[in-house]
């Protein structure tokens, strides 16, 4: 998918966001590598696209590949959040890859977001560029008391959770600090592991400056994009 393209911003005011089966927090159908048709070889290069990601994804999180010969070649990656565990992360896939075969039957390229994992495939070779094509916020549509102090905490935490993760090999941290009182903020940033560090590190200052446009003042909120996302919140939402 190209870096350079915007397609453009998807904002969703959302007060509790819940994913039930396989409904995905959002996808995108690419129109810029073209079309496939049933049966064709690209077709064919997709399911086995599919098949190894299916293998390679579970048992640490994340799986790149790509299949087929050079005119019917597809690439692709699979990212699952970084707290689940092997058979959470193998369900997401599941249905990730079917949902995406429906939503988006005859795209070369596509892309589909659920809670805890994600899942991209193209017919150009993506690998290793930050993906700029799209992405998306989520928010709490809850005000905080003190807007200006709040904003800088939650900076300040996922600046805190970006530079440990872009060294980090997982490419993935979350943690909490404390507020006023007994209030706690939580967070979490991520990237796909196609990435270099800087890259990585690059795309979560990307999306970390987006917040004063997307959530400012808000009990907590998320930029999700297609290399990296980051979430904060006021309640605990990683796995321990």
């Amino acid at each position: 998918m190209s870096s350079s393209f915007n397609i453009g911003v998807l904002l969703l005011f959302l007060f509790v966001q819940m994913v039930i089966g396989a409904n995905p927090l959002y996808h995108f159908c690419s129109t810029n590598s073209g079309n496939f048709t049933p049966y064709s070889p690209y077709d064919q290069s997709l399911n086995k696209l599919l098949g190894n990601l299916h293998y390679k994804t579970p048992p640490n999180g994340f799986g790149m590949s790509s299949a087929g010969p050079y005119q019917a070649q597809t690439f692709g990656l699979s990212l699952c959040q970084g707290d689940v565990s092997s058979e959470v992360c193998a369900s997401c896939f599941v249905n990730a890859s079917a949902e995406i075969r429906k939503r988006c039957p005859n795209n070369k390229a596509a892309t589909i977001w659920y809670d805890q994992c994600l899942l991209k495939y193209s017919s150009s070779n993506f690998f290793g560029q930050i993906d700029n094509e799209f992405k998306f916020y989520l928010l709490n549509i809850n005000n905080v008391s003190d807007p200006t102090f709040f904003n800088l905490e939650a900076k300040r935490l996922l600046t805190s959770l970006s530079n440990t993760a872009y060294a980090d090999p997982r490419m993935y941290a979350a943690g909490v600090i404390d507020l006023e009182g007994s209030k706690k903020l939580y967070g979490l940033v991520q990237c796909t592991r196609d990435l270099s560090s800087g890259n990585c590190k690059t795309c979560l200052d990307n999306a970390i400056s987006d917040l004063p446009s997307c959530c400012d003042g808000k009990e907590g909120g998320r930029v999700v994009g297609g290399s990296c996302n980051i979430r904060y919140e006021t309640y605990p939402f990683v796995n321990a």
